[in-house]
């Protein structure tokens, strides 16, 4: 009976907190896919992980790109400037 208890209290914090869902969705996606993949685990790893918490790594890449293309940005527009001059 106890076992029960504590079984359905996880059952509802795994609803709650939105894991059953997001493995119902990820095993869904699984089940559609036309050519199964080799390996399931890592088909789940994949899908699951773009919910992951960033790596401080790709974090400092996305900042970088975004900086880019900000500096991107403005030597076009400084291009632009310069051509109109000429």
């Amino acid at each position: 009976q106890a076992a029960d208890s504590k079984r359905e209290q996880f059952r509802r914090y795994l609803e709650k907190s939105g894991v059953l869902d997001t493995l119902t969705k990820v095993l869904v996606a699984l089940y559609e896919e036309p050519e199964k993949p080799n390996s399931a685990l890592d088909f789940l790893k994949h899908h699951l992980g773009a919910s992951a918490p960033e790596n401080p790594e790709i974090e400092a890449l996305r900042l970088e790109v975004a900086e880019m293309k900000e500096k991107y940005e403005a030597v076009l527009e400084e291009n632009k400037n310069l051509k109109t001059k000429v």
